[in-house]
């Protein structure tokens, strides 16, 4: 019990800290007036290309795919904030204290999984009603948990990169952005799954978004739960296992660190 408080604790710590890194970098004017207005004209650029196509079933498919992909977008700036650590040199004190940094690090970025959220809902709603996106209720309101889902295994899979950023800092910004880049180029965002060759599909279903996304489309066109629920057992056995390889990584880190003293204070 002491030790289930004990991670409690360390955790809710980090996530405050991570708070106050947010509000430092945002107020909530700022939040709207930059980053607001950003996702929205982002999601309303894709929606026009379905108009362009001269297809309404396009516009749809393309506004639910963005919406969705703003989560997994936004959350993925946990590989940067992860390298923070390490250069304000408070890395070596992780490791050298005795509970897992991998505690520490999942809180370390939690303030950019309701941002994810937020900046999701924005582009679906939002942008959804002046695209006229169909929105059958009472299904919508699965809307909500399966955006969270969605946002929490793209959140295990940056916890993942970010452990292996912190060992090559410079290449933060290319590894989260290939990373979302990967994911709207193969995941179902922009064109079907169906499209690619074997091989990239497979690629995709070990990916975070794309079984989080076909339950989201299923919810809005009405399919079976059978298949909803099917993609969200798969969606969360992807989060799973990224979280599995994150836990591994920051473990390979740390006693790497603690036997060759490999990580230094200061950045």
């Amino acid at each position: 019990m002491n030790e289930i408080i004990d991670t409690a604790r360390i955790f809710r710590y980090s996530s405050l800290s991570a708070w106050q890194d947010f509000r430092r970098e945002y107020s909530l004017a700022s939040w709207l007036g930059e980053w607001g207005i950003r996702i929205t004209f982002q999601v309303i650029f894709f929606g026009l290309i379905g108009k362009l196509l001269g297809s309404e079933e396009q516009v749809h498919f393309l506004l639910i795919g963005n919406s969705i992909m703003l989560a997994s977008m936004t959350v993925m700036f946990v590989v940067q904030s992860t390298v923070w650590e390490r250069w304000t040199g408070t890395l070596p004190l992780l490791i050298a204290s005795p509970a897992s940094p991998i505690i520490v690090f999942l809180g370390r970025s939690v303030e950019w999984i309701p941002d994810a959220i937020l900046s999701s809902l924005i582009g679906l709603f939002v942008v959804g009603r002046i695209f006229d996106l169909p929105l059958p209720w009472p299904e919508v309101l699965w809307i909500v948990p399966l955006i969270l889902l969605v946002t929490m295994t793209t959140y295990m899979m940056g916890s993942f990169l970010g452990s292996l950023v912190l060992r090559a800092m410079n290449s933060r910004n290319l590894v989260a952005n290939l990373a979302h880049g990967i994911m709207m180029a193969v995941c179902g965002v922009n064109v079907p799954l169906t499209f690619f060759p074997e091989w990239i599909q497979r690629t995709a279903s070990i990916l975070p978004l794309t079984h989080g996304l076909l339950a989201i489309r299923g919810v809005l066109g009405n399919a079976s739960s059978s298949y909803i629920w099917t993609n969200i057992r798969l969606e969360l056995f992807v989060g799973l296992g990224w979280l599995i390889l994150a836990v591994a990584s920051f473990r390979w880190l740390a006693e790497g660190g603690r036997k060759d003293g490999s990580i230094e204070f200061g950045s």
